[in-house]
């Protein structure tokens, strides 16, 4: 069960991605195809909401930028 991705920090995101990724590539290894697909699905969500933070959650740069 994946917690509140919300209340973490980009930092412990990261981290969390970082030792996901370590653990998928151990179930790789030895071919536990079940445990794999669940990573695949943890892995998911949190990029998903790390990569929503690096876009600023959808903002606009319409009003940041002007290209006139």
């Amino acid at each position: 069960m994946i917690a509140n991705l919300d209340e973490l920090s980009n930092e412990q995101l990261q981290e969390k991605i970082s030792e996901l990724t370590k653990k998928l590539n151990i179930a790789l290894r030895t071919g536990n195809g079940h445990l794999c697909n669940q990573l695949r699905m943890a892995l998911e969500s949190y990029n998903n909401k790390y990569q929503e933070r690096l876009r600023g959650n959808g903002t606009s740069f319409d009003d940041v930028i002007d290209i006139s």
